[in-house]
């Protein structure tokens, strides 16, 4: 019989039967047979005199239960950190690159230009500004960070009836330094457009626009092909002079 009774009382031992409520007639039975085993009770490890021979409240796998509490929680904490520090490492990387604008020419049924000095396109009507590079006030675009950067321009002009002198050109410019540039010069052709792309490796405040040139005109663009736009492609610590 008291063999029975071991066996069962190791077995609740090994689960943690903390109980908190009253005990009923077979807790009391199995509770008063531990109470009456002289030697130490077969509990595989576990602290069972503290359940069956001291006051209530007390559970046998308190301590086992805390120090498992513990080290799960120090575990947690230490991924925490290498997420933390692995974070921290993507966005050294990568951090900065969502740079990209796009602007076209607002409609113009009339021309733009000619004017008596170069003046830079004003792209007003701003489809994309992610980083906040592009400045429609100022038509130039100011690398917030430094990297390789993809600029691309299109350029259009429709003088209206044949023989009329379809005379433009624009430039790209690079903090006054000129880049690429398009331009036509005929009365053959009323209605034509060009685009060019370009790489550039900018330092952080370089600035980049498409200016057209003095004497020279874009006429009746009504669908926006007039348009200027550019994207970080990747960033640089070094770039240059």
């Amino acid at each position: 019989m008291k063999t029975a009774a071991l066996t069962v009382v190791g077995l609740l031992g090994a689960l943690c039967l903390c109980l908190r409520t009253e005990a009923n007639t077979a807790w009391d039975l199995l509770r008063q047979s531990a109470v009456n085993w002289t030697g130490n009770l077969p509990c595989g490890g576990w602290d069972c005199d503290c359940e069956f021979r001291k006051p209530k409240g007390c559970c046998c796998v308190a301590r086992p239960l805390f120090e498992l509490e513990e080290a799960t929680f120090m575990r947690m904490v230490g991924l925490w950190e290498g997420l933390t520090d692995l974070n921290e490492q993507i966005d050294e990387v990568t951090g900065g690159r969502n740079v990209a604008f796009a602007a076209f020419l607002s409609s113009t049924p009339g021309c733009f230009g000619p004017f008596t000095r170069n003046v830079s396109i004003p792209y007003q009507n701003i489809t994309l500004n992610q980083g906040y590079g592009y400045n429609a006030a100022l038509g130039a675009f100011t690398a917030p960070r430094a990297g390789l950067y993809s600029f691309s321009y299109t350029v259009y002009s429709n003088v209206g009836p044949a023989g009329e002198r379809l005379y433009l050109k624009v430039q790209l410019m690079k903090d006054g330094q000129v880049i690429a540039s398009s331009w036509e010069d005929n009365r053959e052709d009323s209605e034509d457009s060009a685009t060019q792309m370009v790489l550039l490796q900018l330092k952080q405040g370089n600035q980049v626009y498409v200016e057209l040139v003095s004497g020279r005109f874009l006429c009746t663009d009504t669908q926006g092909y007039n348009s200027f736009s550019g994207f970080l492609v990747y960033p640089l610590t070094d770039v240059p002079v």
